[in-house]
């Protein structure tokens, strides 16, 4: 995913305030502590396939740091970042513990810039992939189940267990498609910038950073993305209706 190189303890009071600040809405409304614990298996579905999809795409091109080092496990507890797991609970974007890889060791029928940028790609596009396969589970569900089994409680509670997985890993995929340091999307235009432009991001990264920052904190990123949030959720959400005719 992404790895920072500031201070950790300016994001540990970010992340501070901000349960602080939203922990006694949850406590007076039952119903949006509910959607928020419903949203857990969400989180840790997105985080775990997230990362074990960027040390998958690296190891498939010649880099064995992730499978040394553990990484390729579906087991959520090697993948979960503590801060980046709160926000993506509490805000709908966030991150997990980085994958370590190595570009040197990738296949030499490829540049290492190109085969980052695969590698950088391969989080987001399995969070997308897995959008995918819930929304198709969502509506196979509706399609086959009746609506005895959807309007009862277990049925509620699965439907919006879906729900929230597919709008988390939607979020998480979109978030990390931002083209800033230290996000994956940094990595993925690379291969496309003019050499001149290559060298001067490189330069000024830690410019990147703070501007990653500003907009994080200041929320400005979350409007960002949010359209695109939209947007891919109501195509999806229309591809999936349109599979099972409803």
């Amino acid at each position: 995913m992404f790895n920072f190189s500031f201070d950790k303890r300016i994001v540990y009071v970010i992340i501070a305030i901000m349960v602080i600040t939203t922990v006694a809405d949850y406590i007076t409304n039952p119903s949006a502590l509910f959607a928020l614990l419903a949203s857990i298996p969400g989180v840790l579905i997105a985080i775990t396939f997230h990362e074990f999809a960027h040390g998958f795409a690296a190891y498939k091109l010649g880099d064995n740091t992730a499978k040394m080092e553990g990484r390729l496990s579906l087991n959520p507890f090697d993948h979960l970042d503590p801060i980046g797991s709160l926000l993506l609970l509490f805000a709908g974007f966030g991150w997990g513990k980085p994958v370590h890889v190595n570009p040197s060791n990738y296949t030499r029928k490829m540049s290492m810039e190109k085969g980052e940028a695969i590698v950088s790609l391969a989080g987001p596009l399995m969070n997308f992939i897995l959008a995918i396969v819930f929304t198709l589970i969502y509506f196979a569900i509706w399609k086959f189940a009746g609506l005895g089994f959807i309007y009862s409680t277990t049925g509620r509670i699965i439907m919006l267990l879906i729900s929230a997985t597919i709008s988390i890993n939607i979020g998480l995929g979109v978030f990390n498609l931002i083209p800033l340091p230290p996000l994956d999307g940094s990595k993925i235009i690379m291969p496309f910038l003019p050499y001149n432009a290559k060298q001067w991001f490189r330069n000024n990264e830690y410019i990147f950073y703070i501007v990653f920052v500003v907009i994080w904190v200041t929320g400005i990123a979350g409007r960002i993305i949010s359209p695109v949030i939209e947007l891919i959720s109501t195509g999806i959400m229309t591809l999936g209706s349109m599979i099972f005719g409803i």
